[in-house]
């Protein structure tokens, strides 16, 4: 993977490795326990990176349990935390990352209906040394969501994968009650994984604390929950998210081999004691059927000790197979909202792309929806209908939109490229002439900005007949003309 287009420099060639590293990790913290002070943050590297107070709080306190059960010994975990508002820009950056990082590891853009004064909430840096910082309490890193036993982390809700999954696709607030900050964060980034490879566009807290600064927000009563997944140890939290519409509850995880006992679905008004039975807490009806032939296969894997790396390639499998089969109509109804390729013309601005239209879209599925590809039997319309409203399809349609007009203006650059300008400009005056300048530089220099994917010698051809133009001009307006480019350049 290369750093930047253009970047051939010896120094910029030994800082690359560093630069490309830095976009996965800002920093690794130290974090100790003093018997009188508490938590004491001991260490940062590098020693520039600053920190908030609000942010050297949030590590000092979510790099340890906030209770007793299962953390003896050496325990690993990770957590994300919310960035403080003005300590760092980062919105290229963030663009450059998410175009190589696989989907579950992307950073989330906040889009226009996020609150005002929000702030992006980025991965920690114990999920694959994620750009936030975060406390490594052993030597060995957690795997990357994408090598995570998905089957150890779903054995206790087989029976219960295709609300999980449609949970997870229309961005519903969930919270999952683990007894250990270890199967929590496992089984947040397990389920987040789920719908691979659609992108996540919701918050999710692997780890979360009463001492996360996020914690009134997120447990008022006042107001509907957020779009966030939440994991949680601490038996107060069973009380306190008795308002929110899903909790899945788990128990102590059994040893691989075991036939693990399926947590039943349960009401809410259930969880109210801090001995409840493992379980999922919801009165969500699931828009499509299980697939029981699944769900034998996996508990028959588990009689026959399948290894679990096995159960997990089949599990994983499935839930590509069923996002895919999703998505593919939405990918091919977007597709013919793009305008023909004969449609783009140098001597016009670039042709807009169609709307999206939900009922368009919902008529088009008797030919080319998820029944061609998927034996799921179900409301697949009323899915769609509640997809629409979700975080994940705002995500999803602005970034399949970004890349589409992105698209159209590698087109239109190539054409321009192509069209004899030189001849164009010989009639016009000097205005339309420098008009014309102007607006092809700012082209330019937004086509390597988003880095654009472009024929070869596409971008120097502009640039040599911008050259050729200016000179051909009047030596005072020519000389103006350069000095602007240049300065737009830089």
């Amino acid at each position: 993977m290369e750093l930047c287009a253009g970047s051939g420099s010896p120094e910029e060639e030994e800082e690359a490795p560093w630069s490309r590293f830095s976009r996965w990790l800002e920093c690794v913290c130290v974090v100790t326990f003093d018997l009188e002070l508490g938590q004491a943050l001991e260490l940062v590297y590098p020693q520039d990176v600053k920190l908030t107070e609000k942010e050297r709080s949030s590590i000092c306190y979510l790099s340890f349990p906030d209770s007793y059960s299962g953390c003896l010994g050496d325990t690993q975990f990770s957590f994300r935390l919310r960035q403080s508002v003005g300590r760092r820009g980062g919105g290229r950056e963030e663009e450059v990352y998410n175009r190589d990082a696989p989907p579950t590891l992307k950073v989330r853009v906040p889009s226009r209906s996020d609150k005002p004064g929000g702030s992006p909430v980025r991965q920690s840096a114990a999920e694959n040394l994620l750009r936030t910082p975060t406390v490594l309490r052993t030597p060995t890193l957690l795997p990357s969501i994408h090598e995570l036993d998905l089957f150890r982390c779903f054995q206790p809700v087989l029976v219960h994968l295709q609300v999980l999954w449609e949970l997870l696709l229309l961005g519903e607030p969930l919270v999952v009650m683990a007894p250990s900050p270890t199967v929590s964060s496992e089984t947040v980034l397990a389920l987040i994984s789920m719908i691979s490879p659609l992108r996540f566009c919701c918050d999710f807290r692997p780890y979360f604390t009463i001492h996360d600064s996020e914690f009134r927000e997120y447990t008022t009563r006042t107001q509907a929950p957020p779009c966030v997944v939440l994991g949680v140890t601490n038996p107060f939290f069973i009380k306190t998210f008795q308002n929110w519409p899903h909790v899945l509850r788990l128990g102590e995880t059994k040893m691989a081999g075991d036939l693990p006992k399926q947590v039943k679905v349960k009401k809410l008004s259930k969880l109210k004691t801090l001995d409840t039975k493992p379980g999922i807490y919801t009165a969500f009806k699931t828009f499509l059927h299980k697939d029981k032939i699944l769900i034998k296969r996996l508990l028959k894997g588990i009689q026959r000790k399948r290894p679990s790396e096995v159960q997990s390639a089949i599990l994983r499998r499935h839930l590509l197979e069923l996002t895919q089969s999703f998505i593919i109509p939405l990918e091919r109804y977007m597709a013919s909202l793009m305008p023909l390729q004969r449609s783009v013309s140098p001597w016009k601005t670039p042709p807009q792309i169609r709307p999206f239209s939900q009922e368009d879209f919902l008529l088009s599925l008797d030919d080319t929806g998820p029944q061609l590809t998927s034996v799921l039997k179900g409301d697949w319309l009323g899915l769609y209908r509640k997809f629409f409203r979700s975080p994940n399809f705002d995500g999803w349609y602005r970034q399949r939109h970004r890349e589409m007009t992105q698209k159209l203006e590698s087109l239109h650059l190539e054409v321009l490229c192509d069209a004899d300008l030189v001849t164009w400009t010989k009639d016009k005056s000097e205005v339309e002439t420098v008009d014309l300048i102007l607006k092809l530089r700012e082209k330019l220099n937004k086509a390597r900005r988003q880095q654009l994917q472009l024929k070869d010698g596409v971008l120097e051809k502009l640039e040599n007949f911008i050259e050729t133009i200016v000179t051909s001009l009047p030596e005072e307006l020519g000389r103006v003309l350069s000095t602007h480019c240049t300065h737009i350049t830089h």
